[in-house]
């Protein structure tokens, strides 16, 4: 299985994702390795979305589950020099993100 590695929260910085919305229900100071199979991954506007299926038996037991992990604008996303096809259903993903303050199983991109 092919493995893919992205460190996703640096995005968090990018003043024309800051721009459009607020980003107080992450928890900004908290990174989060989330190691799982792209269950989807969806390449729009407003937001790209990576679906992630965190198995039982994960280096960090409080990740098991689906989380929905959000990315910037597919133009921002783009300058990144990701592109619709970056991620495919079953592939293998190391992802760190922003957990969401409440415990959803949502973690923040950018």
């Amino acid at each position: 299985m092919k493995f893919k590695h992205f460190a996703i929260g640096l995005l968090v910085m990018t003043p024309f994702a800051l721009a459009h919305h607020s980003f107080a229900m992450f928890e900004l100071t908290k990174d989060v390795a989330y190691e799982g199979t792209v269950m989807e991954y969806r390449w729009e506007n407003p937001h790209t979305h990576i679906i992630v299926k965190v198995d039982p038996g994960a280096a960090d037991p409080s990740t098991v589950g689906t989380w929905d992990v959000e990315g910037g604008s597919t133009n921002i996303m783009g300058r990144q020099g990701w592109t619709r096809a970056t991620f495919k259903v079953g592939d293998h993903v190391k992802l760190v993100a922003h957990p969401m303050k409440d415990g959803v199983t949502k973690g923040a991109s950018l």
